[in-house]
């Protein structure tokens, strides 16, 4: 009857787009009854179901639909793509799949917290088609997770039918590959669907592991009403008509002499009156003016950024690598609730031997080897803060972050900003060229990051912020991409404070201070500066480390830049849309007037990094930047 009424709306205008769930509401309401309350379900597009079982508002459900700040995504996102603590419902975005991730994080923060619990999560046979269902199943199985899988299948992901998305038979087929179970019933028969989840979820509370769950059902109308169901063959849906799980629930409840058909049209009396006095409220509320303010703020979850002093200072000197496994020590330590995931860092170490000794120390509850699926652990890292811990996701190469980009920049970025539920997720990802490791192991890739708000981007050059700085981004409640340069792993060393302390983001340092000209860089580029410099002590620039690039420190770049009238932007990364761009940008905007010379960009070459020891050496901004330099110190 919801139905019903968001059909007339979408006619109307009032809401922009609808999926439909009828023909499978049998699936969604079998399985929200079937599960305890306080256990999250993962949904998806035809779940109304679930969120009606759950009991939501319809006020507030159809504020939602309609994009009013009385819904649950304050405007920013439309119908089923939203989630909510209150009922323990994880919306779904439109990239199918990636909820499946999260449902692993979820179930794992079930299993370390020994409570218990079931989780569900929805997808469709379309959706089984994307890398993610097999990543995230295939976790679900090695970790033994107390997860279960719904294939609802319809039979038709928009207008391709099964036949065009797999070859086997059945969806239950599947279990035999990952080494679960699994098994396939009748969607469209409600008591088959709530005893069949009910069973299972029983079972993985008292013992552990995932559950694959084939609903076999149909769709009546479109995927989206828009595309309608003229590529359906003549008479498929009056075949399925007399299968309708509300018709065949009803029937049966008619039989046993429940309902008759007075008191059905009583019902329907009823709830049409109240579904339409719910919308009426949903309609008078007032439509969103918008702030700029508020939606800048909402982009992170609230932070303090404080720093953390250290309590002695310590003459003692470390290398790179080591102040790093330093700062994640620390971390476990002061967070019990933080988990570390990635491949080879448990008995290993990681590929750099950063997390050595820690399976020992932690535990491999807390420190777990992965299979090769970065797409589905950043998931689960997501998975796990909604579950109130922590998590640290390790990419053996920065490089390797492509296949789990979609998590990164669709889910962690935007959750905060979507549903108000933070991401408590930082990415280790170790970068860089100099090492003749070539084009799939040492690109820069911190600019790809840098563009999607919702995501902070840290890149320290010292040993000192190194800790510092991972430390912070333990401490900070939104998604850290932690960038660190292979090369300076073991090849540099400072001086580093023992024990716990913080560097807040947002705040660069200066290297050397200069009154001729000011060199604006970070990460590698720190240290070719330093390097150009000693060779040129004629020179006399100013080195400012930007240590984080979202947030940067505008201010301190601008204050260097009005001193000395010149600047020069250097980094590692290729020029064409590297991050030096931004910054050139705004001293260009805001500083035009005091500028003694154009400002300079100096990057690594527009070709993708060589293998070649030569070919890389030439593709590196190093003699780029030292012609540059002089070029402008002479300006």
């Amino acid at each position: 009857m919801i139905e019903e009424r968001m059909l007339i709306g979408l006619r109307q205008g009032k809401i922009s787009k609808w999926f439909s769930s009828w023909g499978q509401e049998g699936i969604s309401v079998g399985t929200a009854l079937a599960m305890h309350p306080d256990e999250y379900m993962l949904t998806m597009h035809r779940n109304l179901g679930v969120f009606t079982a759950r009991e939501i508002p319809l006020k507030r459900l159809f504020a939602q639909f309609q994009g009013k700040a009385e819904g649950f995504t304050k405007g920013r996102d439309r119908s089923f793509h939203f989630g909510t603590q209150e009922y323990k419902i994880v919306g779904m975005i439109s990239h199918l799949g990636s909820q499946m991730g999260v449902a692993d994080g979820i179930a794992l923060a079930n299993l370390l917290q020994k409570n218990k619990q079931a989780t569900l999560v929805f997808t469709g046979d379309g959706g089984a088609s994307e890398g993610d269902f097999h990543e995230a199943v295939n976790t679900a199985a090695v970790w033994q997770l107390p997860v279960i899988i719904i294939v609802e299948n319809n039979q038709w992901g928009l207008s391709t039918p099964s036949s065009e998305q797999f070859r086997m038979k059945s969806f239950a087929d599947k279990g035999i590959g990952y080494g679960i179970d699994a098994v396939s019933i009748d969607g469209n028969n409600f008591l088959e669907v709530y005893e069949t989840v009910k069973h299972w979820a029983e079972e993985i509370r008292k013992n552990p592991r995932p559950v694959l769950i084939e609903c076999m059902t149909f769709r009546m109308r479109g995927h989206e009403e828009a595309s309608g169901t003229a590529y359906y063959p003549e008479g498929l849906i009056e075949s399925w008509e007399d299968k309708d799980p509300i018709l065949r629930f009803e029937n049966l409840l008619k039989e046993k002499g429940i309902l008759t058909d007075k008191s059905i049209q009583k019902l329907r009396n009823d709830l049409s009156e109240f579904v339409l006095s719910e919308l009426e409220a949903a309609d008078a509320l007032p439509k969103i003016i918008p702030n700029k303010e508020t939606e800048i703020n909402d982009v992170f979850a609230p932070f303090s950024n404080e720093e953390f002093v250290p309590k002695s200072i310590s003459n003692r000197e470390i290398r790179f690598i080591d102040a790093i496994s330093e700062g994640l020590d620390e971390a476990m330590k002061l967070y019990p609730e933080l988990v570390f995931m990635g491949q080879d860092i448990a008995k290993y170490g990681g590929a750099f031997k950063v997390t050595e000794g820690f399976l020992d120390k932690y535990g491999k509850d807390r420190i777990r080897n992965t299979p090769l699926c970065e797409a589905a652990i950043i998931g689960a890292g997501l998975g796990l803060s909604i579950s109130g811990q922590k998590s640290m996701i390790e990419m053996q190469f920065s490089d390797f972050v492509t296949e789990g980009f979609n998590q990164i920049v669709n889910n962690l970025a935007k959750a905060h900003y979507r549903w108000n539920q933070n991401a408590d997720v930082v990415v280790r990802m170790p970068t860089g060229g100099g090492v003749a490791a070539g084009p799939y192991h040492s690109q820069s890739t911190e600019a790809w990051f840098t563009k999607v708000p919702g995501l902070k981007v840290i890149y320290p050059a010292t040993p000192e912020d190194a800790k510092g700085l991972l430390l912070q981004s333990f401490a900070d409640p939104n998604p850290v991409m932690y960038f660190e340069h292979k090369k300076l792993y073991r090849s540099l060393k400072s001086t580093v404070p023992e024990g716990y302390y913080t560097v807040p983001f947002g705040k660069a340092r200066i290297h050397r201070k200069g009154e001729e000209l000011s060199i604006i860089t970070y990460g590698m580029g720190v240290h070719l500066a330093l390097e150009t410099l000693k060779k040129h002590p004629e020179i006399d620039a100013e080195i400012v480390d930007l240590r984080t690039l979202v947030p940067w420190d505008k201010e301190t770049v601008l204050n260097s830049v009005r001193k000395t009238g010149k600047a020069i932007v250097l980094h590692e990364d290729t020029l064409i849309s590297g991050f030096g761009g931004e910054i050139a940008a705004v001293i260009s905007e805001e500083l035009f007037e005091e500028l003694d010379a154009p400002v300079f960009r100096v990057g690594s070459m527009n070709t993708p990094i060589p293998f070649d020891a030569e070919l890389e050496k030439q593709f590196l901004p190093d003699a780029e930047f030292e012609e540059k330099l002089f070029k402008l110190w002479r300006y």
